[in-house]
């Protein structure tokens, strides 16, 4: 998320990869934006795959988290937002991080911290908050989406397809998860998929430029 690509123009195709990672995850970080990260708010249950470190967190907390601890965190919380879409992103991290020490089941915060790291190119820690904020939220899309552009962006078009597949039925209408699932099969060189992806994308998103050239790309 080996290049499935032959190695003659290997140059000029990660040129043409480069760009719309670049701007895709840009648009994530900073659109906050697509979406709506309050409803983001972490469910009853315990994450049922949490990375190995979220998952002791939550473990050793459980008993501490208290009402009060949740109420701060959230407060922690929405400053933290407000401070990344100013740009302050080192206090938005700072901010992130006391909310998740207060309450290791802060999904927004756990989502909140996965951008900030995948902006810096810190795509294994983003991942893992992707996924701890995932399984607090099973069907939301915006953390699928998120780890699987981390994944596409370490290389790994595998992992990425799984987590788009399963976004793209848990929200069939959402553009950006058919255009990022369009890149992800077209690195696996599954062309099918990829040109149905772009397609979709496409007919939801007339005007993106991203899904268009893919679409070019593929012959759909």
């Amino acid at each position: 998320m080996a290049s499935p690509f032959p190695e003659r123009g290997v140059a000029r195709r990660r040129q043409i990869w480069q760009r719309p990672f670049a701007l895709l995850a840009m648009g994530i970080a900073l659109c906050g934006c697509s979406f709506d990260l309050g409803s983001l708010m972490p469910e009853k249950e315990k994450p049922p795959e949490a990375p190995r470190a979220a998952a002791t967190a939550a473990a050793t907390a459980e008993s501490a988290v208290s009402p009060g601890n949740v109420s701060e965190a959230q407060a922690h919380t929405a400053k933290a937002q407000s401070l990344a879409k100013s740009g302050e992103i080192a206090v938005a991290l700072d901010e992130f991080n006391r909310a998740i020490g207060l309450d290791p089941y802060n999904a927004q915060a756990l989502y909140g911290r996965a951008l900030i790291y995948q902006g810096k190119n810190q795509h294994d820690f983003a991942i893992a908050d992707f996924s701890a904020a995932s399984g607090l939220n099973p069907q939301k899309v915006e953390p699928l989406l998120g780890r699987a552009t981390s994944y596409l962006a370490l290389g790994k078009a595998k992992e990425a397809a799984a987590d788009l597949d399963e976004a793209s039925e848990a929200d069939p209408h959402n553009a950006q998860v058919w255009t990022t699932r369009g890149q992800a099969y077209e690195r696996l060189g599954d062309r099918a998929k990829a040109a149905a992806s772009y397609t979709k994308a496409v007919a939801l998103r007339p005007r993106d430029d991203t899904a268009r050239s893919g679409l070019a790309r593929v012959g759909g």
